[in-house]
């Protein structure tokens, strides 16, 4: 069974930091690149950040741009997400998605079921 796994969210502060991690089964992330989505309730799923597959290259959305940092460790078939200086606005439930590198984005093969970030006091 081909599948991704998001772990790693929770409640934090404002200012707090999470890091997400993206674990594969089934099949090997080396050949594809990996992006990081969210959607906060009522508003439309956006790119927060993406990596190539040899993890030369990465994009980051302004808004989490300085704040944010994707990772990969192919060893490991597993991307991360560090996430620091957490707004409540970074609340969302945030996807991993494997597929092709776009540069600003991944043309989207397989998706994770999701995890719940919650920035709040």
């Amino acid at each position: 069974q081909l599948q991704l796994v998001e772990s790693g969210g929770g409640l934090v502060q404002p200012g707090g930091s999470l890091r997400l991690s993206c674990a594969a089964s089934g099949f090997t992330l080396d050949y594809y690149a990996i992006g990081w989505f969210r959607q906060a309730p009522g508003k439309e799923r956006e790119g927060v950040s993406c990596i190539t597959s040899s993890g030369s290259n990465t994009y980051y959305a302004d808004s989490v741009k300085g704040r944010f940092t994707i990772s990969r460790d192919n060893a490991k078939n597993t991307v991360y997400l560090q996430m620091n200086s957490l707004k409540p606005e970074d609340t969302a439930v945030y996807y991993c998605a494997a597929g092709a590198w776009r540069i600003t984005t991944v043309q989207t093969k397989y998706w994770g079921q999701g995890t719940q970030v919650t920035v709040s006091s």
